[in-house]
């Protein structure tokens, strides 16, 4: 099934990339779907048999407080990274 999808590029990107695909004698749309698959190849989501047994023991081995606030929490981290 084909969905429309909306993408903001840089207009010369635009440009190239169309000269780009009619010389190809492609779409700019195909190039960018086959791009997209290429890329995500060998992205597949583990099944748990896939998981090995002391991966599987560690499962909800930790338990975040109630009150956690992991965006707080990472954004605390991250400035004192690189600020």
């Amino acid at each position: 099934m084909n969905t429309k999808l909306t993408l903001t590029i840089e207009q010369t990107i635009i440009e190239k990339g169309k000269k780009y695909a009619k010389d190809k004698g492609r779409s700019l749309s195909d190039l960018i779907e086959n791009y997209l698959k290429v890329i995500t190849k060998d992205i597949e989501i583990k099944s748990d048999d896939e998981i090995t047994p002391f991966v599987k023991s560690l499962k909800g081995s930790f338990v975040a407080p109630a009150n956690f606030d992991y965006q707080k929490e990472l954004s605390e981290s991250l400035s004192e990274k690189y600020l």
